[in-house]
């Protein structure tokens, strides 16, 4: 049998897009992925992973910690094209829906939904458009997203005010039915009640930002989402447990982390009985030794070989705990 020249193997071109675009070129859209894999596929773009999708809002931490930890909480949020409605940011809404637009014109837009786009923001933008659009044309309800939204679509940041959100934390999801008509209480009752048997004790501490204390079972945690690139405070945590700063209150101990959207929320295990009270000035102290630290690291502060063994310890150290 002949073999086939070289030339004949190349000659037959890759199939392109209308555009002249070659499938393993990279996407114009600059995803980094390639076109075939990207608006060149047959089902249409593949999501585009964003790592840090809330980062650039002056509350990043408070939402990620109401997106993942907080049971009932909400936020109004300062939107620059709904008008004079109000717009409620909220960890959970009935049925988990996406965004509520009420009878009253005002939207409600929650956070703990999985759209698995790739850009939980660009996600929230895309709820919230529609439902300003529906709230607009007069019409109320459920809003929901079936489809992703495209690579020009605003994000959320894009859409509020650059001001830090004055977050409630509930003791649970009464305020679902609060100003609801007496028919609307009957139909929600069934949810309510799971929704709230559901929910563990959470407050936020006050003298500090997206510390949050919780009691589940027979254990109280303090659940703390911070701004800070990984391995820096990793490097911190790591400095302040050589010197014992790190235990907050005594019988505490710092056991882990949740990674989430960028960020890494430290979490301590506290005496039962601590509440959140008492953690107001503790957490406060901690606050400053660790900005000490972290200031240390940005001047080029090196860490010893037992800091680096605290860090890579900690760096393992994922909680499960809800």
């Amino acid at each position: 049998m002949a073999k086939k020249s070289r030339k004949n193997r190349v000659a037959a071109p890759a199939a392109g897009s209308s555009d002249g675009i070659s499938p393993r070129q990279p996407c114009p859209c600059g995803s980094g992925r390639r076109y075939k894999a990207c608006h060149g596929a047959a089902g249409g773009p593949a999501p585009v992973f964003v790592s840090r999708p809330f980062e650039g809002m002056a509350s990043e931490t408070d939402v990620v910690a109401l997106r993942e930890l907080v049971p009932a909480g909400t936020a109004p949020l300062t939107v620059t094209d709904a008008g004079d409605r109000e717009v409620l940011l909220c960890t959970l809404l009935p049925g988990a829906a996406p965004a509520l637009v009420r009878e009253n014109g005002d939207i409600w837009l929650g956070l703990q939904v999985q759209h698995a786009y790739g850009d939980p923001s660009r996600d929230l933008g895309a709820v919230l458009t529609a439902a300003i659009a529906k709230a607009e044309a007069g019409e109320s309800g459920i809003v929901g997203l079936t489809s992703a939204p495209g690579l020009d679509a605003p994000r959320l940041q894009d859409m509020v005010t650059d001001t830090a959100l004055t977050v409630t934390v509930h003791d649970g999801f009464d305020y679902w039915i609060a100003d609801a008509a007496a028919e609307d209480r009957d139909a929600l009752a069934a949810a309510l009640d799971q929704a709230n048997g559901a929910a563990a004790p959470t407050a936020r501490l006050t003298g500090v930002t997206s510390a949050y204390w919780t009691h589940m079972g027979d254990r109280e945690f303090l659940r703390w989402t911070r701004p800070e690139a990984e391995d820096v405070l990793l490097s911190a945590l790591a400095i302040l447990h050589r010197t014992g700063d790190d235990v907050l209150v005594e019988g505490a101990r710092f056991v882990g982390m949740f990674r989430a959207h960028g960020l890494l929320t430290p979490v301590w295990d506290l005496p039962l009985g601590t509440g959140a009270e008492a953690l107001e000035e503790p957490a406060e102290a901690f606050e400053k030794k660790l900005t000490a630290v972290l200031a240390e690291l940005e001047g080029g502060r090196e860490l010893t070989s037992e800091e680096r063994s605290a860090r890579d310890g900690y760096a393992g150290r994922q909680v499960t705990i809800r």
